[in-house]
């Protein structure tokens, strides 16, 4: 049994971060979020990246993150404020200078790794990043995971944003993701991913790594550029839930 296509959410990727095999996945998403340079990223992986958002006529949005390209943005980092906004900035700035130039605007801003999760948890971080974007770019739509605190300070102001959840990882009870160390966390096979998205579609809610039913809604589905599985499990739940 099909899902209404009407009904489902955009797929997203993350995207432009040294990943092969970039050109086989744009065509089966609406969306992507390209690195800028905090995990990883620079002006030439941008472009690469951006090039083939605008060959295949695909949306895309800057992914920040901690400055922290050692390990991939994946670990909370101790950092002021005046320190991450800087990082940021220029993170973001680096995505638009190559937007700009190729014609492309830019869709959201995805944060990425542990300061995507920190924020979902952290009410004094979500506030200052909420902060931080509409002040700067008040009118770009930021993605947040559901009954996060980024998603309760972007309603309280007003902040455009769009739902996400992940179709390629576990999740916990706290509607939060499953730490990569545990084992299970990223799904890489087309009947894991496939089980987790009949979850997602036809019981409005996330199996949790526990079994419980999480009600949840969403407007856009991220899959991982670099979940070695990609281009196994992608084609196949393209063609079978959203054509």
């Amino acid at each position: 049994m099909k899902k209404s296509p009407h009904s489902l959410p955009e797929i997203n990727c993350d995207l432009g971060e040294g990943i092969s095999g970039e050109e086989f996945i744009f065509p089966l998403i609406d969306a992507a979020s390209v690195a800028c340079g905090g995990h990883f990223g620079s002006e030439e992986s941008i472009r690469a990246t951006l090039e083939l958002a605008k060959k295949f006529q695909k949306k895309a949005g800057a992914h920040p993150s901690y400055p922290d390209q050692e390990n991939f943005g994946r670990i909370s980092l101790n950092i002021n404020q005046t320190e991450l906004k800087n990082s940021l900035e220029k993170q973001i700035h680096a995505f638009n200078k190559v937007a700009d130039s190729l014609g492309i605007s830019m869709d959201h801003i995805k944060f990425h790794g542990a300061l995507y999760n920190d924020a979902a948890k952290d009410p004094i971080l979500s506030d200052f990043l909420t902060d931080f974007i509409k002040s700067t770019w008040p009118g770009i739509p930021v993605l947040v995971p559901p009954h996060s605190f980024m998603e309760e300070y972007s309603l309280k102001k007003g902040l455009p944003y769009r739902l996400e959840i992940f179709g390629d990882r576990a999740y916990l009870d706290t509607y939060q993701l499953a730490p990569r160390s545990m084992q299970g966390s990223l799904l890489t096979e087309k009947a894991q991913v496939e089980k987790h998205l009949k979850s997602i579609f036809f019981e409005n809610g996330i199996r949790s790594v526990d079994g419980t039913l999480l009600p949840i809604q969403a407007d856009t589905l991220c899959f991982h550029g670099d979940n070695p599985g990609i281009q196994s499990f992608l084609p196949y739940l393209r063609k079978t839930y959203w054509t």
